[in-house]
């Protein structure tokens, strides 16, 4: 989490309602100290998702690519998938 972070932005967004109810249920659970928290640790995962995809994405180039179609039915196989 960006605990850390001490500079704090007020921004105003538009958001649909079912995602600003979801946040304040956060916050009434307990799983949230507040909307802005709730918002600032989904923006700082999604950030995280988006690296990533690309460190997968240079580690793919690096070995070659993205998994044959035969790759992957091996892969599932193995896996038991």
């Amino acid at each position: 989490m960006m605990k850390s972070m001490t500079r704090r932005v007020k921004i105003a967004v538009s958001l649909p309602t079912e995602l600003v109810d979801g946040a304040r249920a956060a916050v009434r659970a307990g799983r949230a100290t507040s909307v802005s928290a709730y918002v600032a640790e989904a923006l700082e995962q999604y950030a995280n998702t988006g690296d990533l995809a690309s460190l997968v994405d240079e580690m793919l180039a690096a070995t070659g690519g993205p998994m044959t179609d035969e790759e992957r039915a091996w892969a599932d196989r193995v896996l038991d998938n």
